[in-house]
């Protein structure tokens, strides 16, 4: 008799009534099983070894003690870059969302997410290896399918180096202070480059910079 075959999830949240309750959601789905929980990324480090096969998906929250979400997600990049990670969280801020895609996050959702859209999501995690909330995807479809491939736009060398700097986790005032400009300046060019690139976010405007090859993931900082 065959054993049935299941996608091993993870979860990662130090929340335990929270995870607790998410455990059972996610063991009603259909050919989901949760093989693992921890409070924060140590304490995943450590179970990781304790377990036979790893996990297929790791939903990972951003905000734990002595190890969180970011630092989490830059570990599993170097030893287990096999990983599908999910990113769970309360936070819908931008500037989250982009450190946790740039660190190679193959979903993010937020926690109010229904569980039929989570069950769904999921199932595009394991079978096409990313999905994103609505939102995001929404940012990312505007971005990647921009009219400026034909166009070709631009970019004069201070707008470069803005773009590069708004791909990093600095606030657009200490950019403006790293570039000598002011705070109105640079809001001018973001206002400006939002516009011009068909983006409506500074997410937008890294998946712009990603497609078109300004900045790389894997030496960008």
């Amino acid at each position: 008799m065959n054993t049935p075959q299941f996608t091993k999830v993870a979860i990662v949240d130090d929340h335990l009534l929270f995870a607790s309750s998410l455990e059972r959601l996610i063991n009603s789905f259909n050919g989901f099983q949760v093989v693992l929980k921890a409070e924060n990324g140590a304490d995943l480090k450590k179970k990781l070894e304790e377990i036979p096969t790893p996990p297929d998906i790791i939903l990972l929250d951003i905000n734990m003690p002595i190890m969180n979400g970011f630092e989490t997600i830059k570990w599993l990049r170097e030893y287990h870059p096999e990983q599908k990670v999910v990113t769970l969280s309360m936070d819908d801020n931008e500037l989250f969302i982009l450190k946790m895609l740039k660190e190679g996050a193959r979903g993010y959702f937020l926690k109010d997410i229904h569980p039929a859209d989570l069950e769904k999501g999921l199932c595009e995690v394991r079978d096409k290896g990313f999905c994103y909330s609505k939102d995001v995807t929404e940012i990312m479809v505007t971005a990647l399918n921009s009219n400026q491939d034909k166009l070709n736009p631009v970019f004069r060398d201070v707008e470069l180096e803005f773009i590069r700097l708004s791909c990093t986790e600095m606030t657009y005032r200490e950019i403006a202070e790293e570039l000598n400009l002011s705070p109105k300046t640079i809001d001018g060019y973001r206002q400006d480059l939002f516009k011009r690139l068909g983006v409506r976010n500074r997410v937008g405007l890294v998946m712009f910079a990603l497609k078109h090859k300004i900045i790389d993931l894997n030496t960008s900082k």
